[in-house]
């Protein structure tokens, strides 16, 4: 019944991707986030990311709807990004292994261009912003319930054959998303609407703890020192973060506490050790290979090359680099991870430019808002991201086009004479 159900709604959605391709990115997000066909047995089997992809693509060069285009200091450096681990896949240890998953990387970044170019009003960016909060946030306000049900005693886990499958991976992603539900909260319009977002916030947060993610942890207080220290009222702000951190630690079960404990001992915990052993072998590998070893290294003939002698010994074989920054060191090299780096330094500035142009004038200070949320929630991937392989998830790079997207707004709305100001709030 789900299978139909969903199939049903997508082959609504193809003609509409056909005709008005920013539909399709809308539904993308939603396909490519939410993973809702691996929730049916038979829908699973379809294409369904790829259909919605390809009419969205013909929408693209057919649809009469208006276009922008997609580039920007942002997304050429992606763009250099992209083609450089389109070499490394070339000189890669295992090129045909390697191309499997190069081909979802791009994928997933021809769609970060689509949607800049399509999304053209901010009645599409909100509804963009809408559909990925809805995406992510059904699993935090799911898994939130679930974790005040059991006490905190089990993990929540995300969408099977996900980037975000994992309890460690998709906590991060709920952390990530709490930013966006606070910038959508701000264009509601009735208490109980603003009431039920507070309680989904709250629910997220509770459901990333309850993944007993030590990244997420740290991900989340990275955001809330950051959001204490933008806001103009420290002293209220101080406390509402306190008393929710405050209920959220004693709520939480002894399981909990004593996997949290080992951020201060990490040396005496194999699953801390394990990821620094990696990173040390993917520092190894980069220095041996100007390139990298390309994406499929996680093998132990490769990992057993580069291993130190004193890794060595441990005898463990650890299949993932758990980290953003190691991952891209590891598979595309020292370029290859400057290139990672000197993206996300540019969108940070991007992002502190919108929030400075945009907060002066009424009509462009929902701009100023979401800039500056974006930035809170990509610290919070910058941090959680650290001990994590989510170097390629889509989340984060929905964040970016839904950033210039803002910009190339707010540049129009300042374009336009003084006399056309309006007072009052930005309607949603």
């Amino acid at each position: 019944m789900r299978a139909v159900l969903l199939l049903t709604v997508l082959v609504a959605f193809l003609p509409k991707s056909l005709l008005h391709p920013w539909v399709g990115t809308v539904v993308w997000a939603w396909i490519s986030l939410m993973n809702p066909h691996e929730y049916t047995w038979t829908a699973s089997r379809f294409p369904v990311a790829a259909m919605v992809g390809g009419a969205t693509l013909l929408g693209l060069f057919f649809s009469r709807d208006p276009k922008r285009s997609p580039f920007h200091p942002v997304t050429w450096i992606l763009l250099a990004f992209i083609l450089w681990m389109c070499l490394t896949t070339v000189t890669a240890f295992y090129p045909a292994a390697s191309w499997e998953m190069l081909k979802r990387v791009l994928k997933i970044q021809l769609m970060v261009y689509v949607t800049i170019a399509v999304l053209v009003n901010r009645r599409q960016l909100d509804i963009f912003l809408w559909v990925v909060v809805v995406s992510i946030g059904y699993f935090g306000v799911k898994g939130g319930l679930f974790t005040i049900a059991t006490g905190g005693s089990y993990r929540v886990w995300g969408p099977p054959n996900s980037f975000i499958e994992g309890n460690n991976e998709l906590a991060l992603a709920l952390v990530m998303t709490i930013p966006l539900m606070r910038y959508l909260q701000f264009g509601l319009q009735k208490a109980w609407q603003r009431n039920a977002m507070t309680v989904a916030m709250l629910l997220t947060a509770t459901a990333a703890l309850g993944s007993q993610s030590r990244g997420a942890l740290l991900a989340i207080s990275a955001m809330g020192v950051l959001l204490w220290l933008r806001s103009p009222r420290k002293l209220v702000t101080g406390i509402v973060i306190g008393c929710c951190a405050v209920g959220l630690f004693f709520f939480m079960p002894e399981s909990w506490h004593q996997r949290m404990d080992t951020i201060g001992t990490y040396h005496s915990d194999a699953s801390a050790m394990g990821r620094i052993r990696m990173w040390h072998t993917m520092t190894h590998l980069a220095q041996d290979r100007i390139m990298g070893g390309g994406f499929a290294i996680y093998n132990a003939d490769v990992i057993a090359r580069y291993k130190s002698a004193e890794d060595r010994e441990d005898g463990v074989l650890v299949r993932a680099a758990h980290s953003i920054y190691f991952e891209v060191l590891g598979e595309h090299g020292f370029i290859g991870l400057g290139l990672f780096l000197l993206f996300w330094i540019v969108v940070w500035i991007t992002a502190w430019r919108l929030n400075r142009r945009a907060r002066g004038d009424p009509r462009t200070r929902w701009a100023a808002q979401l800039a500056s949320l974006c930035q809170v929630a990509l610290v919070g991937y910058w941090v959680g991201g650290a001990f994590l392989s989510l170097p390629y998830f889509d989340l984060p790079y929905d964040i970016v086009a839904a950033l210039l997207v803002a910009k190339r707004l707010v540049d129009d709305t300042l374009r336009e004479p003084s006399s056309t100001m309006v007072a009052g709030p930005v309607p949603a």
